[in-house]
């Protein structure tokens, strides 16, 4: 294993130097509670889902946001968005220990690039702020939506930037969620213009723009082979620390391997499960007692 320890990264989770990266892989065990079938997040399984369980062409099972574009050119962007919906507003989904255990020890900032609402739903029982991102939307010159969360409800309206509570926990869902109320990008028209503006600055909000500054990230259950997931990390983790953050990754490929050398991300050869294991002998009120001192 790497120098860095999985206490190390556990506590610097909990003193917010390091910040949660979420990648299709944390949800991993989560199931229907009713038929036991698994929650679809990786993009082979979301294809298959999103094409009532038959594969498409092998042009287009190469990635979500490619099968998700035929869809949109055939039968409209709305059938995307109808699917996510119907997919991620199912409340039989079972619990995911790790969104649990982030949001039990106050975690203060996390990223998860997947579209359920898990992280949201652990995080139900405090107030924090919601950004989510949109694209392919006139009339803004941002590409991000904010909402309050009281501890009860979220904003009926999207608040300015400018009124963010920054006490409170940040939930950054780029490609969007369900709640409170659906917004995704999913195609691969939504990812280009999403990924335009965020090159460009216009996809972040400013405040988390100058409270990312010397981060480190610790990307979970997230593979680094998918061209358009990569491009949205290398501006997500800007300004990061050195090294930029570790990546969990059982068997690396050689791919992966040489991006996260590129980005100055260190590869632990583990898994999801050896960093809960390791949770499991720190005690939560240890790590919490940290994030309590964390804000932007």
């Amino acid at each position: 294993m790497a120098e860095t320890s999985m206490r190390d990264l556990i506590h610097g989770i909990g003193s917010g130097d390091i910040v949660p990266y979420l990648g299709a892989g944390a949800l991993d065990g989560v199931v229907n509670r009713e038929t036991g079938e698994p929650i679809p997040a990786d993009s082979d399984s979301l294809i298959l889902a999103m094409n009532n369980g038959t594969p498409m062409a092998p042009r287009l099972m190469y990635e979500f946001p490619r099968a998700a574009m035929d869809i949109e050119l055939k039968r409209g962007r709305s059938a995307v968005n109808r699917f996510l919906d119907t997919l991620y507003g199912d409340t039989r989904w079972s619990t995911s220990p790790l969104h649990a255990w982030l949001a039990a020890i106050g975690t203060h900032y996390v990223i998860d690039i997947n579209r359920d609402s898990q992280l949201q739903q652990c995080y139900a029982n405090r107030p924090h702020t919601l950004i989510r991102g949109i694209s392919r939307i006139a009339g803004t010159d941002y590409r991000f939506r904010i909402h309050h969360y009281d501890g009860s409800q979220y904003s009926a309206q999207e608040i300015p930037q400018e009124a963010v509570d920054r006490s409170l926990p940040i939930l950054f869902k780029p490609m969007g969620s369900p709640l409170p109320d659906a917004t995704y990008i999913a195609s691969d028209a939504d990812y280009v213009d999403y990924i335009t503006e965020l090159m460009g600055g216009f996809a972040i909000p400013g405040f988390l723009k100058e409270y990312r500054q010397g981060k480190q990230y610790l990307f979970l259950g997230l593979r680094m082979t998918r061209d358009t997931e990569r491009m949205v990390l290398s501006d997500m983790i800007y300004g990061a620390g050195h090294p930029a953050g570790w990546a969990l990754i059982p068997v690396p490929n050689y791919k992966e391997r040489r991006f996260c050398q590129r980005m100055d991300i260190e590869i632990i050869e583990a898994d999801i499960s050896d960093l809960m294991a390791a949770a499991a002998h720190i005690p939560i009120r240890t790590v919490a007692a940290a994030s309590l001192r964390e804000g932007c």
